[in-house]
């Protein structure tokens, strides 16, 4: 048994102050409220743990490399060149140092489990590895030496446009036929059982990558999680008219049977049809609004969506910035932007922070195929635990607290994070930072040398 005292805590019926927590394990025993510490390590505000529900972790060692700008327009496209060719020199050592560097940023910002969109599959050349999951192992073993929690989805990629065009020189390593995609999954359930609450689920990368019959044969292959990219880009729109006759999300939601294990990546480009129609749907939203400003897709219709009765979670996806606190401010702030208001993602009257928090934390945990944190009995101990000595929490209480995370403070008033009853996190840094660091620095200096 170990014991945690928060000053105040989000409990499920609201917040409560003085508030003893006893973990179990890996599981919350009992909370009690208004309790003395009674010697048990003293902390801030607890909140429970967020979702990540969309992140190429090897894009980690890109951030920052991609703001320099060629003899034309730049754009998501010549940004998917440079990608394609940094992929060609991932190893699987690479890869696996690189994803825990991610995934220990994750976890100092207040994220406690992370979608991992996997499509790195291959050798550089396309070959396969003698073991189908070799990269996603990596993936794990990274998940395991941080202590995140780790949906995994790998990725069904086959063609390298709409109608079945075939893949380019920069997505051999992503490409696999149908019966090979499925041994590749059932090779990612082997690897990731080694942690106990993983859950593998299932990524069709996108209309253009993969064909309609593909489509359903890949969503029949899990029970779980099932992820697209959709509607990122206006080009991926243009084509899909010309391809189909509709635009992707209204193709989507007729032609595939979309429901609340379904999570639909951006959805930047969406009608007001399409927009109430997903909303509908039961399905989450995966929205990445630094990823998407940063790559210049648009901006998702919030406003519309929310009003609609919409579900949505946060990605990190390209890990261009690392940090829950941003992403959420960030979708508020590109909805501010686009409809000239203030507070646009608040439901109702109240905190924005704390409705972007609630949504976020439903939705992800929606989307990544778990139950959401929560601070009671029984449920898995991810906590989150905010610095009150941080000059954004000056005089805040309740929902004040999250708003100053959110829009002040952000990754800075992380102070301490458990999952699964481990501290992870210790005065703002990750417990084993240093090594996974070096280890990171040395794999990003070799790719960078070569």
């Amino acid at each position: 048994m170990t014991r945690l005292w928060f000053e105040t805590a989000l409990l499920p019926d609201g917040w409560a102050d003085r508030v003893r927590v006893t973990l179990d394990g890996a599981r919350i025993a009992s909370v009690e409220s208004d309790a003395a510490p009674e010697g048990a390590p003293q902390f801030g505000a607890a909140l429970p743990g967020l979702g990540n529900l969309h992140s190429h972790a090897f894009q980690r060692a890109m951030a920052g490399l991609g703001e320099v700008r060629g003899a034309g327009e730049d754009s998501f496209w010549t940004w998917r060149e440079a990608m394609y060719r940094f992929a060609r020199a991932i190893t699987p050592d690479a890869m696996a140092a690189i994803a825990a560097m991610a995934f220990v940023e994750m976890l100092e910002s207040g994220f406690t489990r992370v979608g991992e969109f996997h499509y790195l599959h291959h050798q550089p050349g396309g070959a396969p590895y003698a073991d189908p999951a070799e990269m996603g192992a990596r993936l794990v073993a990274a998940a395991e030496a941080t202590g995140i929690g780790l949906t995994l989805l790998p990725v069904l990629y086959m063609h390298g446009g709409f109608g079945g065009a075939p893949a380019g020189e920069g997505q051999r390593r992503f490409v696999n036929p149908l019966d090979r995609y499925a041994a590749l999954l059932d090779a990612s359930r082997r690897a990731a059982a080694s942690l106990p609450d993983a859950v593998v689920g299932v990524a069709p990368h996108s209309l253009r990558a993969v064909g309609p019959e593909a489509l359903a044969e890949a969503a029949s292959l899990s029970d779980g999680p099932v992820h697209i990219h959709v509607a990122e880009q206006q080009r991926e729109v243009e084509d899909c008219l010309a391809w189909s006759g509709a635009r992707p999300v209204e193709w989507l939601l007729d032609h595939a049977a979309v429901d609340s294990r379904w999570c639909l990546v951006h959805a930047t480009r969406m009608t007001a049809a399409e927009t109430a129609r997903l909303a509908a749907s039961g399905a989450v939203a995966g929205l990445c609004p630094l990823t998407e400003a940063s790559l210049g897709d648009g901006i998702f219709d919030g406003r519309a969506y929310l009003a609609a009765g919409g579900r949505y979670g946060v990605g990190s996806d390209s890990n261009v910035l690392i940090d829950a606190a941003q992403e959420l401010a960030a979708l508020e702030y590109s909805q501010r932007l686009a409809h000239r208001q203030r507070n646009v993602m608040a439901a109702g009257e109240g905190s924005t922070g704390r409705s972007l928090f609630d949504a976020a934390l439903a939705g992800g945990a929606q989307a990544l195929g778990v139950a959401p944190a929560r601070i009671e009995p029984g449920a898995s101990a991810d906590l989150v635990a905010l610095d009150l000595g941080h000059p954004s929490c000056v005089g805040r209480r309740g929902d004040a607290l999250i708003d100053a995370w959110l829009f002040a403070g952000q990754r800075p008033l992380v102070d301490a994070v458990w999952r699964r009853g481990r501290q992870v996190v210790h005065e703002g840094r990750h417990v084993a930072r240093d090594g996974i660091a070096r280890r990171y620095r040395a794999a990003v200096e070799a790719l960078l040398d070569g």
